[in-house]
């Protein structure tokens, strides 16, 4: 029996859409939340981190870590297995996940118009027009970013991805319900011997994604009957090692029979190809209120194959660290507003496993016993050698992760 998938704006009458047409139909319900869930258990990712995949904003570390690509690599992997049962209505942005190859997927829309959409949400949560559309349009940027990310698409609601879109602010709950069924029972949309063999290759491609990913590779990757080609989307200055390195990977992933190697449209562009290096410091935090000497720094570890982002005062650091995860800091102590003995003590009261080295050109041997008592992990003065950072930086980051996995 086909499958159904539905994408919706908020505050269109999704749930009872999709909880008609299960009654109508019956079958099971793959949400967002179950996609992740077994995403989490075959990545070991936590699955509040791997819902920051449907989100709008990119942490400022991604650039250096690649987590975005490696939560929709493993979400891929969990919704492709799923995708081997029968009777499924899988809703929310998993669902533009599945490639448009697997011709058994219904593919739907639901969408209302904005002033239906506002209205809802006033009556729903009681908040202001105004607020009400602030909300709206923060979650549609979500819809916007995600599904350009996937489908090059910059309207989440264009007809031409969708087999059905279905307008929300003039349909009852029942009238769409029959609508989706109906076209479900259509024989345009039941499984084929190619179609099967059409979701065999979204998970051959998935697992060989995966694969990449775990050696610190983030490329597109498709399948087709065993045939997997990869496509690599940014410049790299040594393009047949890489290539090598990428088959040697790809090629050992259970059921891939050939590789190929291609560059796609975005190789062209200015972005470097990097690898990401597990063993190191990729999310490096730099709060120093010198902007030069913070830039400077941060531009000579990357040399270094260090990943880093500067912050230039204590509170945007702060901000920084509820919104972006950083796993080491590199901390000035002089800083106007909030300095860096407060930014010390607030991190190891709320972010603790955070390692935090103190450089600065200004602090006492007072400042050193007070930053060493708060839990810096060291504390450097300037100007600093370079190999001398380098190596605490390490350590500070094996620290870090040793006691994450402690933890875990």
């Amino acid at each position: 029996m086909s499958v159904i998938s539905v994408f919706s704006g908020t505050f269109s009458k999704t749930d009872p859409v999709v909880q008609e047409v299960l009654s109508q139909r019956g079958g099971k319900l793959i949400n967002d939340q179950e996609v992740v869930s077994g995403a989490s258990a075959l990545s070991g990712i936590s699955s509040p981190k791997l819902s920051r995949a449907f989100t709008s904003k990119t942490s400022v570390f991604n650039k250096f870590t690649h987590e975005k690509e490696c939560s929709v690599a493993y979400l891929k992997l969990a919704l492709a297995e799923m995708l081997t049962g029968d009777h499924l209505l899988i809703a929310g942005f998993t669902s533009q996940l599945i490639p448009s190859t697997i011709s058994h997927v219904l593919r739907v829309c639901l969408i209302a118009e904005l002033k239906y959409r506002i209205e809802a949400a006033i009556v729903q949560h009681k908040i202001s027009e105004k607020e009400a559309a602030k909300l709206i349009a923060k979650q549609d940027e979500d819809c916007v970013v995600w599904v350009t990310s996937l489908l090059g698409a910059d309207d989440p609601w264009n007809a031409s991805l969708y087999d059905i879109v279905v307008p929300m602010h003039k349909t009852s709950v029942t009238e769409a319900a029959q609508l989706i069924t109906a076209y479900a029972a259509k024989e345009v949309v039941q499984p084929t011997a190619r179609s099967q063999q059409a979701v065999a290759d979204f998970h051959l491609a998935a697992q060989t994604e995966v694969a990449l990913v775990r050696e610190g590779h983030n490329v597109d990757v498709s399948a087709e009957d065993g045939a997997v080609t990869l496509t690599i989307n940014k410049h790299v200055l040594m393009l047949s090692r890489l290539e090598e390195e990428l088959k040697s990977v790809a090629g050992k992933v259970a059921g891939v029979r050939s590789v190929a190697t291609r560059v796609g449209k975005g190789y062209y562009q200015a972005d470097i190809y990097r690898k990401y290096d597990f063993e190191r410091p990729s999310k490096v935090l730099l709060v120093d209120d010198e902007r030069e000497f913070a830039q400077t720094l941060s531009e000579r570890l990357l040399m270094r194959d260090m990943g880093s982002t500067v912050a230039y005062d204590g509170e945007s650091a702060l901000n920084m660290i509820q919104e972006d995860e950083p796993e080491v800091m590199i901390l000035d102590l002089k800083m106007p507003g909030i300095d860096g003995i407060e930014v010390l003590r607030r991190v190891k009261a709320t972010r603790p496993e955070i390692e935090v080295i103190i450089l600065t050109g200004h602090g006492s041997e007072a400042d050193r016993e007070t930053c060493m008592q708060l839990g810096a992990f060291a504390y450097l003065q300037k100007p600093v050698d370079i190999g001398v950072l380098t190596e605490t930086l390490k350590k500070a980051n094996e620290k870090m992760r040793q006691n994450l996995a402690a933890k875990a």
